[in-house]
């Protein structure tokens, strides 16, 4: 009979106060998505730093003969260049070891890597390059300031020149989807309290009758409670569901199978992400709700 009465009163509950329940709802659905898009998008830039702080590369273009090349490029390198610019790379202090990539090499390789993408109809529009692996990235000045102005280098290229953009923008739309989702969670605790009150207000004449004949205070809350929980719960799952579809159809059917220069969030990282907002959702409906029955209900 008392759980007939309490899951009558949430019935009850969630239609009075429909608009506002469904207002909850949505908020904790966009709030907990960005969270949760805040939390791959980390996952994201630490797989990025663990990969490519292991690459501790310099890359050393070669001129290719092409019109307009400038960068005091004459021509093509020469095999006498080329010598030359071996020579000072060993015997840079920061060598760990080096490999040559030719022009066919580099086409072969942007193709896989950029798909659809690439552009460059010919292998003698690349630059050959020699891939310079590092004793310590941090020193890699050491090697540029001696070999970017030999005769036949076009230009060098280190790790963090290309990473440091991608990191920036990475970080950006981590940062601005975190503080986003907390302005929504905001809105979400605040239509909570509304909706508590409200609540409140609906059921003041059923709340005093329960009080008199001795009701206790979870038994009053507990409709409350139930409300919220399912507010919450409906909120977690269209959260989940849109951040499934994000990573699916976003990452791994588009992103990952076209750019494999790096690994991408996985599923693991899906469900990491879908655990905490599945923490977050409850906590952010269930505590206010404990807190604000004890001043509205003054149980």
């Amino acid at each position: 009979m008392q759980l007939r009465y309490v899951f009558t009163e949430l019935g009850q509950g969630l239609r009075r106060n429909l608009t506002m329940h469904v207002a909850v709802v949505l908020t904790l659905f966009v709030s907990l998505t960005l969270v949760g898009l805040g939390l791959l998008l980390n996952s994201q830039t630490d797989k990025a730093e663990q990969y490519f702080g292991t690459q501790l590369t310099v890359k050393v273009l070669m001129c290719n003969g092409a019109l307009n090349e400038g960068n005091g490029c004459a021509g093509p390198v020469s095999d006498a260049e080329r010598t030359n610019i071996l020579e000072a790379i060993e015997a840079s202090p920061v060598t760990d070891s080096w490999e040559e990539e030719t022009q066919q090499e580099a086409f072969d390789n942007a193709r896989e890597v950029l798909g659809d993408a690439f552009r460059v109809s010919s292998p003698n529009a690349m630059h050959s390059a020699i891939w310079v692996t590092l004793t310590d990235a941090r020193k890699h000045e050491t090697l540029i300031s001696s070999v970017q102005t030999l005769p036949g280098v076009f230009g060098i290229v280190t790790a963090k020149e290309v990473l440091d953009p991608l990191y920036g923008v990475i970080d950006t739309l981590k940062i601005g989807s975190i503080a986003i989702g907390g302005f929504l969670v905001l809105a979400a605790l605040l239509l909570v309290a509304n909706t508590i009150r409200l609540a409140a207000f609906a059921r003041r004449r059923e709340i005093s009758i329960m009080r008199l004949v001795g009701a206790s205070r979870l038994y009053i809350s507990l409709p409350f409670l139930l409300e919220a929980l399912v507010t919450a719960l409906a909120g977690v799952a269209l959260a989940a569901g849109a951040l499934g579809a994000f990573w699916w159809f976003g990452i791994h059917e588009r992103v990952a199978e076209r750019l494999r220069f790096m690994p991408w969030v996985d599923a693991g990282d899906l469900g990491s992400a879908i655990a905490w907002i599945a923490i977050l959702g409850p906590a952010l409906t269930v505590i206010p709700t404990l807190v604000l029955t004890r001043k509205y209900l003054k149980v």
